[in-house]
């Protein structure tokens, strides 16, 4: 990788990372058992989408660093280590994850069209890889038994569907007028 495309690459992450904070400033509408619905969660499908697997975990990583060190990215203003011993900790150690998985599947289809390879890209990475992972973090952090935790989680996913078509329609505007934006398929 040359000097150039090196520097691009670390510009798409840094973008990432903050299109995903911005999308923290949208309203959360907070749920009884401490796991707010945001559009975050589309901000970590699209990263994978559309950076692919390795650049898109990055862009979540970096994201979460600077929540970490306490910069109040996520929705409502929240930040700082202590999000990462909450009710939705495993949502969150999950993020880089499911954007990896959603690039590496997105990757995988290549060949494919975008619009139907970008939303089962979103959705496998979005929904299949984070759910058992938010799950669990909601059992044992928000002390719910893993059954009641999953149940409280189905609310998610209608959202979390329109969310992946929403990536997938996004992915398939900027492969046709910006397709090298598309790096997933670089």
């Amino acid at each position: 990788m040359n000097a150039i495309t090196r520097e691009r690459s670390l510009v798409q992450i840094a973008l990432y990372a903050a299109i995903i904070a911005a999308m923290g400033l949208m309203p959360k509408f907070e749920l009884p058992f401490g796991v707010p619905i945001t559009s975050q969660s589309m901000g970590i499908m699209l990263a994978g989408v559309m950076l692919g697997a390795w650049r898109g975990a990055a862009a979540v990583a970096l994201f979460l660093l600077a929540v970490a060190l306490g910069a109040p990215l996520l929705a409502g203003g929240r930040g700082g280590i202590g999000v990462f011993f909450g009710p939705s900790a495993g949502f969150l150690l999950c993020y880089p994850l499911s954007a990896f998985v959603a690039g590496l599947l997105m990757q995988g289809l290549r060949s494919r069209a975008v619009l139907p390879s970008a939303f089962l890209a979103a959705v496998v990475g979005g929904i299949l890889v984070l759910y058992p992972f938010g799950i669990a973090g909601l059992s044992l952090l928000g002390g719910l038994s893993l059954a009641d935790a999953a149940k409280a989680c189905l609310i998610f996913i209608p959202g979390d569907t329109v969310k992946a078509v929403l990536v997938a329609l996004i992915a398939q505007t900027v492969a046709r007028g910006l397709p090298e934006a598309l790096l997933s398929r670089a």
